[in-house]
């Protein structure tokens, strides 16, 4: 039975992680490839979990933990450069205007509207 358990949980995994390279392979955004990322190493700490479970041996579970870390720092960091880095249609901060309280179209040297 365990043994059952195993080649499905097996499976089940392998079809995410492959569904996960198809991503990072086409994903047509930085943020895409990241979530990508974060779902194969999830993968993989699974498949590693399922090995542990079948073989019953505790030696590969610091290694669950190392890949967990650095699947959640890289994670972190990624979604932190894409928050701070413009989006390819938006201008950069010292390129826009800044806003003058004024409606639009309306010059420094218009009279307010109503005068």
């Amino acid at each position: 039975m365990m043994l059952a358990v195993g080649i499905v949980a097996t499976a089940l995994l392998a079809v995410g992680a492959l569904c996960a390279v198809v991503r990072m392979e086409r994903g047509p955004s930085m943020l895409d490839r990241s979530v990508a990322f974060d779902v194969l190493t999830t993968a993989l700490v699974g498949a590693i979990a399922v090995e542990a479970a079948l073989s019953r041996r505790t030696e590969s579970i610091p290694i669950l933990v190392v890949l967990s870390m650095v699947g959640f720092i890289g994670s972190v960091t990624i979604a932190r450069f894409a928050a701070a880095e413009p989006r390819k249609d938006q201008a950069p901060d010292h390129a826009r205007p800044a806003p003058t309280g004024r409606p639009p179209g309306q010059d420094a040297h218009d009279p307010p509207e109503g005068s």
